[in-house]
This record gives C-alpha cells, sequence and structure tokens, in this order.
C-alpha cells in the first residue's frame, strides 16, 4: 500500500513538471511569433523604402560612415603630393593645358635645367595642391639655414612675439665661427622674441637661433627635440634635426618635400610672412649694462636685396636662404602669380648663388 502511494506521487509530480514545461514552450513559441511578426512587418517598411527608415539610415550613415577621417584626406588632402621626379612645364594662358618648357627636351633633360647643377628642386602650386616640378624632392640632403623655418614655426607655436629675451652664453654672437652668420647679439642682451625672429628669417642669425632655442625649450638639445616632433605632426618624416640653426651635422637632414612641408605650414602663420616680406628690420636691444642700441638686419635673398630680378609675372613674397659646404645653395620661396596665386619654390644645392638664382628665375618664368 505504501508502495502504490509513493509510485502515484512521483506519477503526479511528473505530469505536473511536463504540463509547466509545456506551458514554457508555448510561451516562447508565442514570444518568437511576435518577434517573427515585427521583423517581417520591419522587414516589409524598409523594402517598401519607408522614408523615414531611409532618413534614419541616412542621417546615421551620414554622421557616422563619411567622415573625412574615412575618406582619408585628414591630412594630406589639401597638400602637393609626388612619388616621382615631374618635368617642369609650363602653362598655357591661351589653352589652360600645360606644355613641357622649350627646354624640356634639351640633352635628353626633362627638367628644363641641368639637374647635375642642383641637389632637389620643387615647385608647388599651394592653392591648386598641384606639384608643377620635381626633382629628387624625397632624397636626402642637407639644409642648412633653411632649417630656420621651422625653428621659426617652432617659436611662433610656443612663444609670444612680446617675450622678453636674455641672450644666454651660448648664443653670443663671438662663440661662432667668422664665416658663420650672425646677427651681433652678445651675452646678457635683451630684446623680444620678435626682434630674434626677424634676425633669424632675414639676416639668417646663428646667434638668433640659439636665443630662440634656450628662451622656448631651455636649450638647444631640448629645441631639437622639439622640432623633431613638429616635423612628425607635419609629416616630414624623411627629416632629422640636431640644431636650430642648420649649421652642418651629418645627422641633421631633410628632403626638399619635408622642407615643402614645413614651409607650407610656416606661411599659415600671418607673422611669419610679415617678416619674410620685410625689406629690413631694426631691433631695439638693452645690452648687460643697461644701454640701448639699435641694429639693422636685411634679408639675405638676392631678390630682396636687388641683385636678382624675378620674371615680370612674378611677385615674391620672400623666404629663406642658407648656404654650407655640404649643402650647398639653397632658396626656398613663396611667390604669387600674376593673378595672387600663391606657390612654393625650392632649390637645394645650387653649384653658386648665381646659378641658384638663375635656375629659380627660370623656374618661376613658368609659373
Amino acid at each position: 500500500m505504501k508502495c502504490t502511494d509513493n509510485s502515484s506521487k512521483s506519477r503526479r509530480a511528473r505530469n505536473k513538471r511536463n504540463k509547466r514545461k509545456k506551458q514554457i514552450r508555448n510561451r516562447w513559441v508565442a514570444c518568437l511569433s511576435v518577434i517573427l511578426m515585427i521583423q517581417c512587418i520591419a522587414a516589409v517598411n524598409i523594402y517598401k523604402g519607408s522614408n523615414k527608415t531611409e532618413s534614419l539610415v541616412q542621417k546615421y550613415e551620414t554622421s557616422n560612415y563619411t567622415k573625412t577621417l574615412y575618406r582619408g584626406q585628414l591630412f594630406a588632402e589639401n597638400l602637393c603630393t609626388a612619388s616621382e621626379d615631374i618635368p617642369l612645364s609650363v602653362k598655357s594662358s591661351d589653352t589652360g593645358s600645360d606644355s613641357v618648357s622649350e627646354n624640356a627636351s634639351a640633352a635628353g633633360n626633362p627638367l628644363g635645367f641641368e639637374p647635375e647643377s642642383v641637389h632637389a628642386v620643387g615647385l608647388f602650386d599651394v592653392n591648386n595642391a598641384e606639384t608643377d616640378c620635381a626633382y629628387n624632392i624625397h632624397k636626402k640632403i642637407y639644409p642648412a639655414s633653411t632649417t630656420k623655418i621651422l625653428t621659426a614655426l617652432v617659436a611662433l607655436e610656443n612663444g609670444n612675439l612680446s617675450d622678453t629675451v636674455t641672450v644666454s652664453d651660448e648664443a653670443d654672437s663671438g662663440k661662432f665661427a667668422a664665416d658663420e652668420q650672425t646677427c651681433g647679439i652678445k651675452a646678457g642682451d635683451q630684446l623680444t622674441l620678435e626682434d630674434l625672429l626677424n634676425g633669424l628669417l632675414l639676416y639668417s642669425g646663428n646667434d638668433n637661433a640659439v636665443a630662440i632655442a634656450d628662451h622656448i625649450a631651455g636649450s638647444t638639445e631640448k629645441f631639437a627635440e622639439m622640432m623633431n616632433a613638429e616635423a612628425k605632426k607635419l609629416m616630414a618624416t624623411n627629416s632629422h634635426f640636431v640644431n636650430p640653426s642648420g649649421l652642418h651635422d651629418d645627422n641633421h637632414y631633410t628632403t626638399a618635400y619635408d622642407l615643402y612641408l614645413i614651409f607650407n605650414e610656416c606661411i599659415k602663420h600671418d607673422e611669419f610672412v610679415k617678416i619674410i616680406n620685410s625689406s629690413s628690420y631694426t631691433a631695439h636691444i638693452t645690452g648687460a649694462d643697461g644701454t640701448n642700441r639699435d641694429v639693422k638686419w636685411e634679408p639675405t635673398n638676392y631678390y630682396a636685396k636687388g641683385e636678382a630680378t624675378p620674371p615680370d609675372n612674378v611677385t615674391i613674397i620672400g623666404g629663406k636662404t642658407g648656404t654650407t659646404k655640404g649643402a650647398g645653395n639653397c632658396l626656398i620661396l613663396l611667390t604669387k602669380d600674376s593673378s595672387g596665386n600663391p606657390y612654393i619654390s625650392i632649390i637645394m644645392g645650387a653649384g653658386s648663388k648665381p646659378l641658384l638664382y638663375q635656375d629659380m628665375t627660370s623656374m618661376l618664368s613658368k609659373i
């Protein structure tokens, strides 16, 4: 009798569990049916082109998948680029097309000038983001004092023009060799950062470069680190700088294209353009002994000095020169054509200053 009661109880419990499982299964089937029905309705609405659904999808895609980051236009969209040499061309005002210059085919020379006479050449149409001429623009070269455009850029981005700078012992002009250009500043002199930048870019003072570096970073070594960081930010990755002046060092190098990238960033600063466009600058200096003196600095480039004549259709805004034995004669310029369109032109490593300006004038005449 006891066994029979236990068996009956076990059967009732089993039936109860089975009934419960069936109820749960039925509920799940009902839920899945509802979900399936909702999905079907949504699919039908989308298939039929529901304006609301399409609008939501379009809005989401616009805000998340069509940003410039995803189109690869974050940095290089407005930059001139070139992976190989580009022949110097003359732009025809009649046809709007380009044609290779008359001298381009002479002696098998596609550039319009003798390539063995220079280390590298570049002509960049800033507004149209076009490279009009390129020769060895990615080749490692020594920059000489064209380095100072990066020195100026780092100073403009990390200092104030009104800063008062006290010249350090390392920046004293007496510390430099006789053939190393200086602005004549002395240890203990006080002048503004604006004064120093004018002397740096116009007269190419190596002493000014060191004074700027010491003021901005505390030392030339730390300033060089800032220069390399700035170059990396601008994607000038084939360069390495060890000093703010450009005095020769085997480990201090760049490329013509990297100089274009740096100079292109420099001309975004109105203060930079104002300085390189100046015919002269007079600095007011207070000496360590409290006496005051005025020093006038003038540009070193031959166009500004009237020793070279630009083409009739070109206006020279200004730029930076550089000369060392390893670098040769170098010049980077900001110019404008007759319509006011800006160009950056670079010639590195010319054999002499007359050849440098002869080739630069020839190139500028083609814009």
